[in-house]
């Protein structure tokens, strides 16, 4: 009977994984995760003659830290958020940019779009009108509190 020896793999080290994580690394995939905007939580619904979109962005500025725009049938929401705790703080919140895109069902007028921020949820309102085209422009739309 012969005895059949299986080569031995090496396996990575904890060395060669922080290597390849490390953000500077060429084989990172973590630095292009941080150049990314993080998805913004929405929840979206018909409501009467319009269509009502909720984003969750607490702890953002209205005024200077979200936008709001409709561009060629889509909704979209931009949000930063920056960490003002001191160095050194152990903290589980998400910081940085975070967007959201939502296309607009048929018969959106963007000209007709309000938006309201209360308690870290900005609410959106568009109006449908039936046969309503939308158009290619970008509308910008205000923010009220």
């Amino acid at each position: 009977m012969s005895v059949m020896t299986v080569p031995q793999v090496p396996q990575s080290t904890i060395s060669d994984r922080a290597i390849a994580d490390w953000a500077g690394s060429p084989l990172s995939t973590i630095h292009h995760l941080a150049q990314r905007p993080r998805p913004i939580p929405v929840e979206q619904y018909a409501d009467g003659s319009g269509y009502l979109v909720r984003f969750e962005v607490p702890g953002v500025d209205p005024v200077s830290d979200l936008a709001v725009s409709v561009q060629a049938g889509t909704l979209v929401v931009q949000a930063q958020r920056t960490d003002s705790a001191p160095q050194g703080h152990q903290s589980e919140f998400r910081y940085g940019r975070f967007a959201r895109s939502v296309v607009l069902p048929p018969g959106a007028d963007a000209r007709d779009v309000s938006a309201t921020y209360r308690s870290g949820i900005l609410t959106v309102r568009i109006d449908i009108t039936p046969g309503h085209q939308q158009a290619a422009d970008v509308v910008d739309v205000e923010i009220q509190q």
